[in-house]
């Protein structure tokens, strides 16, 4: 098993910043892709920003220039700097994971429990 967990989400006025963070435990024995999702409510789960055990990042063309998202791979934790924050970006965020068990070295891919982020204009 692996487990995700977020925090760092709030309620933050259009034009401010938040951190998230999201730190991975359990038998890990590698982690490939970690990212950021986020669901709005009446809206399907899409894709923030991607970033690879080596540090090649993708974002979606809504928050480049904005968000920038890093890992510390010591540490199984991968982070996401939100700045000039919209309304639209109002939105449960989820952490995601893909790598290989610690043993087995079977894939896994695990999901976080979410965490809101709220942003008022």
């Amino acid at each position: 098993q692996v487990q995700l967990v977020e925090s760092g989400g709030g309620l933050v006025q259009a034009g401010g910043s938040l951190r998230l963070s999201c730190a991975a435990s359990g038998s890990i024995f590698s982690i490939n892709y970690m990212g950021w999702y986020r669901q709005a409510p009446g809206k399907q789960r899409e894709l923030v920003a991607t970033i690879t055990s080596g540090g090649k990042t993708n974002y979606a063309d809504s928050v480049k220039g904005r968000f920038t998202i890093s890992r510390d791979n010591a540490k199984n934790t991968v982070y996401l700097q939100m700045n000039s924050l919209k309304p639209e970006d109002t939105a449960v965020y989820y952490c995601n994971a893909d790598g290989s068990y610690r043993g087995s070295y079977s894939p896994f891919r695990s999901w976080g429990q979410g965490t809101q982020v709220t942003v008022s204009s």
